[in-house]
């Protein structure tokens, strides 16, 4: 008997006994019939998964930062990577082709390597995420507030659909793992099994913080009455079963935050430009056959309805029957040739079929494919009807009318897809909106215009637009591929959950609250020195020179300020002629007097910045290895010859690199005039080493 899937709980491997397994569920490979697990969770106490998360997994996530965080996704993702061959040849007993694999195994991979590289480029290294400006609360600058961004402290619970068991929960645990939030994941039973292979990677690389990953392979009966304020949880599936898991009390009074991201009737319009012949007219035939036949259409972001020109629809028809026949080999994957596999059960084979039923009891005419068992090839290589097997030919349905609401509410989730004509841009807009709310819809059209009139129509019904043309066919991601760089979810039907979205997603597992108090104490709550806190000018501390300091020695609120320099008429004809900026504000004594903004003649902005820089820099070599920009420069106050300036130069922020020999600083630059007025505002961004260079101290 084949054994049963084990859970990874509490840090170990974990399965029921044998009493128990008595009653588990058979998981069968998709193409074949074959039983490949066994699953069942009776006798697991979730409740103690769960505290697990929150005590064991919060702790050892808690001692780490954004970048030390960051670099182990990225050492996962390699690991997942070594032995992605095993992950692969599981893959394909749940009907997924090396194709359709990819798009799961080493999509999810890539999600991992985006955060990675995100974290470390886009977070600090600390445990603390400032978010937006200072905002000044008093006068005298004594009392001021932020925005801060810290971790929950409860566990990110997972409950994924079947269709993606590897993206499908890393795009989940790659933002909460980098937020420092504990997971848990449950994948669908019939291909629990791949999601339980990649988890076991991870184990075995030893990689994962002590309760940071679970697994619970089975069902879930109370898991929400275990939940509480802290906890968060990402759905993926149908609308009817989120409806009933967001009306649970955990949720609706208990404070357990709740997303989801549900069955999706996405559209795609042919412009009224892309006439058959065009560029973006075969683009689009293309790209409707990719999404009925990748993933055996089992992909939530899919295209179930194909909205087109009135005109068009029968050369829509004939260009995707002919694309079907030429490029589509039905059967199981492991079979040389074939491209599009079985659906991922017969439960679920049975479901689409019942659904494209439904469709045709509406006025749905199925102009391409069958709703017949289809001949398919088989293993050996030999052609038969697979009885035990998932299969279902692509179809394409015709609805004469469109107005007809099944179109726009069923779902048949499988290689099926209908074609609905329009006759003007505001009807396309209109039939696209009868959706309920999609997670996406894509475009194609060479006409700007076209494309203008169908965004401000369809883009609040929609998470996502994809904008097809000739100069982007070639590398467009495609319409069913999210990622990890955007948004992924949709309003009204397909759930109103947001997933992925970069850094946002990382927001998501985080609590942002409103931190008001002094200069000083909003540093040492931040991280990050902010003006009015203490700061040490080097001299007068009797310090080196802050650029004398390695990255272990420099502290925040160490300050260069400088002695003042003169601004004379001749430096602003000098800087002028030396760069080309004659600008007449710098040069016509009266066309800048009659300037609202000046009193006459000024200088030049960034010769005020280069000057500032000459009176912070230590030139010596040392620590500072490099200046690589500025942000946020403001001009505020203007300079006039005769003026002279000064520079409070502050470090602001310390970022170690954890796989480099250097780490980043942030400067606090504010250039002064002598009136105290501020003339100039930017952070200062440098590559400072880590450790003290003895070789290049001055005696």
């Amino acid at each position: 008997m084949t054994g049963i899937l084990p859970s990874y709980v509490r840090d170990a491997w974990w399965t029921p006994d044998e009493a128990a397994a008595a009653s588990a569920t058979e998981v069968r490979d998709a193409s074949t019939g074959e039983v490949v697990a066994r699953v069942s969770t009776e006798g697991l106490d979730l409740g103690a998964v769960l505290e697990h998360a929150r005590t064991v997994g919060q702790k050892s996530l808690g001692e780490l930062t954004f970048h030390q965080r960051a670099v182990l996704l990225k050492q996962m993702a390699l690991a997942l990577t070594e032995r992605k061959a095993e992950l692969y040849a599981l893959s394909a007993r749940t009907g997924a082709t090396e194709r359709d694999s990819w798009i799961d195994i080493d999509g999810g991979i890539g999600v991992l390597f985006t955060y990675s590289s995100k974290g470390r480029r886009e977070l600090p290294n600390a445990k603390v995420l400032v978010d937006g400006p200072i905002e000044p609360l008093s006068k005298d600058g004594s009392f001021i507030g932020r925005h801060v961004y810290t971790r929950l402290p409860g566990v990110a619970v997972q409950i994924n659909a079947f269709n993606f068991p590897v993206w499908g929960s890393l795009e989940k645990f790659a933002p909460a793992f980098l937020a420092g939030v504990p997971t848990v994941v449950k994948p669908a039973t019939p291909t629990g099994y791949l999601a339980e292979a990649y988890v076991r990677i991870l184990v075995e690389s030893g990689l994962l913080p002590a309760g940071s990953l679970q697994l619970v392979s089975g069902s879930v009966p109370d898991l929400f009455d275990h939940l509480r304020l802290g906890d968060l949880v990402g759905f993926t599936g149908s609308a009817s079963t989120a409806e009933r898991l967001r009306a649970h009390d955990s949720v609706q009074t208990g404070g357990v935050r709740f997303t989801s991201e549900t069955d999706s009737i996405n559209a795609s319009v042919l412009g009224t430009d892309a006439e058959p012949g065009s560029p973006e007219f075969d683009a689009y035939v293309k790209q409707l056959v990719v999404e009925i036949t990748a993933k055996s259409g089992q992909k939530c972001t899919a295209i179930r309805r194909a909205i087109v020109p009135a005109a068009s629809v029968d050369a829509v028809i004939d260009a995707v029957r002919d694309r079907i026949a030429e490029r589509v080999v039905l059967g199981d994957p492991r079979a040389e040739g074939v491209t599009m596999g079985p659906l991922a059960s017969t439960g679920q084979r049975d479901e689409v079929l019942r659904q494209v039923g439904k469709l045709q009891e509406a006025g749905g005419e199925v102009v391409v494919g069958s709703a017949d068992a289809p001949e398919v090839r088989l293993a050996d290589g030999t052609t038969g009807v697979a009885a035990d097997g998932a299969f279902v030919a692509p179809m394409l349905l015709r609805f004469a009318d469109g107005s007809a609401d099944a179109v726009h509410a069923v779902e048949a989730f499988g290689p099926v897809a209908s074609v609905i004509g329009y006759s003007s841009l505001d009807e396309a807009v209109d039939l696209v909106g009868r959706g309920g709310g999609s997670l996406v819809t894509s475009v194609a059209t060479h006409d700007p215009e076209v494309a203008v009139a169908l965004a401000t129509g369809i883009a609040p019904m929609n998470g996502r637009l994809l904008f097809l043309d000739r100069d982007d066919a070639r590398t467009s991601t495609g319409h069913g591929s999210p990622v990890p760089h955007l948004v992924h979810g949709g309003p009204g039907r397909a759930g109103g959950g947001e997933e992925l979205g970069g850094i946002r997603a990382v927001h998501h597992h985080m609590q942002r609250t409103a931190v008001q108090g002094s200069p000083a104490m909003l540093t040492a709550l931040t991280g990050e020195w902010h003006p009015g806190a203490e700061a040490r000018p080097y001299e007068a501390a009797g310090e080196p020179h802050p650029f004398r300091k390695s990255l272990a020695e420099l502290r925040i609120g160490d300050q260069v300020a400088s002695a003042p320099r003169t601004v004379t008429l001749e430096d602003i004809e000098t800087f002028a002629n030396f760069t080309g900026d004659t600008f007449y504000a710098h040069m016509d004594e009266e066309a800048a007097a009659a300037n609202p903004f000046f009193p006459g003649r000024v200088a030049h902005g960034y010769l005020l910045v280069s000057w500032a820089a000459g009176l912070f820099v230590d030139a010596a070599p040392g620590p500072v290895l490099a200046n690589y920009g500025l942000e946020n420069l403001r001009f505020i106050t203007p300079v006039s010859p005769g003026d002279s300036i000064r520079v409070e130069l502050t470090a602001k922020q310390i970022s170690p690199r954890e796989t480099d020999e250097y780490g980043e600083v942030r400067w606090d630059a504010v250039l002064k005039n002598q009136d105290d007025e501020i003339v100039a505002t930017y952070d200062v961004l440098t590559l400072v080493a880590k450790e003290p260079m003895p070789a290049t101290q001055p005696a």
